[in-house]
């Protein structure tokens, strides 16, 4: 059976939408991947810290330590779309498709690139705005 052809393009755009939740990894490597597996775990306790944050206000403490998994797996998420995404064609073709006649990805993964700095940037720098105003609220017992 040939192997299937993985899409640079795809895999930029899969980890840039829900590379919190291990797509790109799966699409890439399949369902026996537990790397792929690992990746929600965060994401659904940064969601839990959300909503635990908006029904119990900011003084919630369990939800400092909560949300900033939500944004360091956002940020990660976006990290790898970029990382896919200025990956040469040739190396990719020689990693993901073996064998397989390469090809040329134009202006998507570039695109997905731009959108991941972009987004991974504000997350992350807003994550670790958030926990440092969060941990010196803590030192100061307001």
């Amino acid at each position: 059976m040939p192997a299937r052809y993985r899409s640079k393009t795809l895999a930029t755009w899969l980890a840039l939408l829900l590379g919190t939740l291990g797509l790109h990894r799966f699409y890439l490597h399949g369902w026996r991947d537990l790397w792929a597996w690992l990746h929600p775990l965060p994401t659904l306790l940064g969601v839990a810290g959300l909503v635990r944050m908006q029904n119990l206000g900011q003084d919630d403490q369990v939800s400092w330590l909560l949300l900033p998994a939500l944004g360091v797996s956002i940020s990660a998420a976006m990290m790898t779309a970029i990382f896919y995404a200025l990956t040469p064609d040739e190396k990719w073709d020689a990693r993901h498709n073996p064998g397989q006649a390469g090809s040329a990805t134009g202006w998507g993964p570039v695109s997905g690139a731009v959108l991941g700095l972009l987004l991974g940037g504000g997350v992350m720098m807003a994550t670790i705005t958030f926990s440092i105003q969060m941990f010196f609220e803590w030192q100061l017992g307001t």
